[in-house]
């Protein structure tokens, strides 16, 4: 069985036997790692958890994975929550950990990839056959066009979607009063906030919305599992990069699983469920991914690829700028303030 039809197997299989095996606080068997992830790693990380443990390192692990929105998963971290291996949407969940002290201030030299596990860029998922032939972001603040995407408050691919967004329209010569009255549209678009990308997705195909705004991958694993949608790669999108690493109390077989996620063989499991290949990982094989608009070729470079280090001065300016909550008296965001503005329905 090649690599991409044993992936997509699992893909379909998986999910039940990750769901029996999650629990809130995990396990404490010294040969079990605790993987705390957002939600759209479930699929994915089964394989890679088989593949990890046919190898010399990994023979002796077992994994107790949690899945749910990236921001929900950082702060349950820092309650307590059992963790040897973390992986989230946004660095910024990430940095919450170093702040107290959960994760080492040098996480990113972990790895050969800066802290960076997996990729993927955002897209427009649409109804099978694309009616409505949405290909651009102008479309999406059409008066009958209505828009799903997930709270930024809890779901990392909220942010990056609304970034995405923002991006098209400073990025393209666009004043920032121009973006925020874009923003504002789009919001008026969408009446719904679901609390993750995962929930949005069901949302999505449960329902009867015109266009989901998503990961790449996780649009490839909805074709994948037979959903009647297609996807869009607009002409101008934003780079997303999730970062994983191992905790200061990891148990061992950690650093050795984030090793192996970050390596060829990994990336490439990764990739067969629609994730881009991390930048700096070398000898990566692309699979044909099956669901993808073209399996041969499953990720087209978009025209003009926007980054949060390039275009937002990185996360730890765009967070402050864009989705700060307001505690302690502080103002809030932008984001926030337009979401409050919109009167959108935000699914905690």
């Amino acid at each position: 069985m090649n690599k991409t039809i044993k992936a997509t197997v699992v893909g379909l299989t998986g999910m039940l036997a990750l769901t029996a095996c999650t629990s809130a606080g995990g396990s404490d068997s010294k040969d079990t790692l605790n993987v705390v992830a957002f939600s759209v790693m479930e699929a994915a990380n089964e394989p890679a958890f088989e593949a990890f443990q046919d190898t010399d390192a990994g023979e002796d692990i077992e994994f107790a994975p949690s899945y749910g929105a990236s921001g929900d998963q950082s702060r349950a971290v820092v309650d307590g929550k059992a963790a040897d291996y973390v992986h989230f949407s946004l660095e910024t969940d990430m940095t919450r950990l170093v702040g107290e002290g959960l994760v080492a201030e040098d996480w990113k030299e972990q790895t050969s990839t800066n802290g960076i596990a997996t990729s993927s860029v955002v897209v427009f998922v649409v109804r099978e056959g694309n009616p409505l032939g949405i290909d651009s972001w102008d479309d999406l603040v059409q008066d009958d066009v209505e828009v799903l995407t997930p709270n930024p408050g809890s779901s990392g691919s909220a942010r990056w979607n609304i970034l995405a967004a923002w991006a098209h329209i400073v990025g393209n010569g666009g004043t920032e009063k121009e973006a925020e009255e874009y923003i504002s549209e789009l919001l008026a678009n969408t009446p719904a906030l679901p609390a993750s990308a995962r929930e949005a997705t069901s949302a999505f195909v449960e329902g009867d919305q015109d266009v989901l705004l998503s990961y790449e991958n996780e649009a490839i694993l909805a074709k994948q599992n037979g959903e009647a949608i297609d996807y869009v790669v607009p002409t101008d999108t934003l780079l997303i990069e999730n970062p994983a690493a191992i905790t200061e109390d990891a148990k061992d077989g950690a650093q050795d699983f984030l090793d192996f996620a970050t390596s060829a063989e990994g990336q490439e499991i990764y990739a067969g469920f629609g994730f881009r290949p991390v930048a700096g990982v070398d000898g990566v094989e692309l699979p044909e991914v099956e669901g993808a608009n073209d399996p041969a070729n499953p990720f087209p470079a978009p025209n003009q690829l926007f980054t949060i280090d390039g275009d937002f001065g990185g996360w730890s300016v765009a967070a402050e700028k864009f989705f700060a909550d307001g505690e302690d008296g502080e103002p809030l965001g932008i984001i926030p303030r337009l979401i409050e503005e919109s009167g959108s329905d935000a699914q905690e």
